[in-house]
């Protein structure tokens, strides 16, 4: 797998590292259905790190290398957190994911989000990886002034 060099590869300030039962079934999943590439691993430590138009992730193998762990890890492993990433479009990746069959948690929806005085329009699904995490892939449908609370 590719090493990026440093210029060619600004990291994110905030990155999670999610821990996988296997790095090879997640691989499948984030970089071959959901269009993230491989900005440099260390297969000897069942690491990656992924890169998706600057949204980051890391992969990291239970039972490899140092894995800081808090609690019991019990699938579906990330409850309460889902990781959304802004694509240009859903079609994509709704596509390899229904090629593989690939279960959605949540269709495709529009969804207005209040943001001060506007709303921001996304259109979404969710989709749950091998080990449980939920990603949300959400794609940008614009701004328009917030109308108050309804009557």
């Amino acid at each position: 797998m590719p090493v990026a060099p440093e210029e060619d590869f600004p990291r994110a300030v905030l990155v999670p590292e999610l821990l996988v039962a296997s790095l090879g079934a997640s691989l499948r999943f984030w970089r071959d259905l959901c269009g993230f590439r491989v900005a440099y691993a260390r297969p000897d430590e069942g690491f990656a790190y992924l890169d998706r138009g600057g949204a980051q992730v890391m992969l990291e193998e239970r039972g490899r290398g140092r894995n800081w762990i808090t609690g019991p890890l019990e699938a579906p492993l990330g409850r309460g957190l889902n990781l959304e990433i802004m694509v240009p479009t859903l079609a994509p990746v709704l596509e390899a994911l229904e090629h593989e069959g690939w279960p959605l948690f949540v269709p495709p929806e529009e969804k207005w989000y209040r943001a001060g005085e506007a709303e921001l329009g996304v259109r979404q699904f969710l989709v749950q990886d091998p080990d449980g995490y939920l990603l949300r892939f959400s794609a940008p449908l614009g701004r328009r002034p917030w109308a108050g609370p309804e009557a």
